[in-house]
């Protein structure tokens, strides 16, 4: 008896944290949106910040739409192969990678992509802005395959849907919490949006996404938003991830002003 009442009054041991693998560190980064000023930033940051925290199995993951809206998105791809060169770089697809691709495929696709931020990424793979104010639209298409060749594309269609990493689990957009994650829909790891959000209840694992835009990275428990909206706020977010232990770095820039790196959330 006394025994039981002992045990009714001993502090509960406090719950476990999520955590990924034991001697590896994740630097997760938000959508880019051909903010290639604040993507340079934040490399360099990532690996001042690495050196600085001693030896790790590191790896990187981008949670997609590295294009569209911003000003250079083939200066965000180029620069990612080259990062690949010398790291652990996992590149996840977004929505606007794949309206990218399919803008290859017909007119119409080409118009909504054109529509929805693909202006910008078609006149950083060099067509000038007179061209595309006064090309029709099937002349651009007809011009798109020699504007961006075919082994950037077969690279951008390459990009991962997933990545795992202990209790943790990076998309573009979220899942879908009535399916297992073995069992997802590409089309929702990139497109979701309500039926995720507005899901309560606890998932499989930590999902950490971009895709929807917050002032804030969206700490809700069972997932975590660090889409921080680049290419219109100026600051772009990475979570970092080492145990079970989480902070923030974000590269900021306002007004044309030089970009700024801050450990931990920028003071609004």
């Amino acid at each position: 008896m006394l025994e039981r009442l002992r045990d009714l009054f001993r502090p509960r041991p406090a719950p476990r944290l999520p955590a990924v693998p034991e001697g590896t560190r994740y630097y997760v980064i938000g959508d880019i949106h051909g903010r290639i000023d604040l993507y340079e930033a934040m490399i360099a940051a990532i690996e001042d910040d690495d050196s600085r925290a001693g030896p790790a199995d590191t790896r990187v993951v981008l949670l997609g739409d590295l294009v569209d809206r911003g000003p250079d998105s083939a200066g965000v791809i180029a620069r990612t192969r080259t990062w690949q060169q010398s790291r652990t770089v996992h590149v996840l697809a977004g929505n606007h990678e794949e309206m990218f691709l399919a803008a290859f495929e017909k007119p119409e696709a080409l118009r909504h992509f054109l529509k929805h931020g693909g202006r910008e990424t078609v006149i950083s793979y060099g067509l000038s802005k007179k061209q595309i104010a006064t090309l029709s639209l099937e002349e651009i298409f007809e011009l798109l395959p020699s504007l961006v060749p075919t082994s950037e594309r077969e690279y951008i269609a390459g990009f991962e849907t997933m990545v795992r990493a202990g209790d943790y689990v990076f998309v573009h957009a979220g899942i879908d919490p009535s399916r297992p994650l073995a069992e997802q829909k590409r089309s929702d790891l990139l497109w979701i949006r309500e039926r995720f959000l507005n899901h309560e209840g606890p998932l499989e694992k930590v999902v950490v996404h971009g895709h929807t835009i917050f002032e804030r990275v969206m700490d809700c428990g069972n997932r975590i938003g660090i889409d921080t909206g680049a290419f219109r706020s100026g600051v772009l977010t990475a979570l970092v991830l080492e145990g079970d232990q989480r902070r923030v770095i974000q590269a900021c820039a306002s007004s044309g002003g030089p970009v700024e790196i801050f450990h931990g959330e920028r003071a609004l």
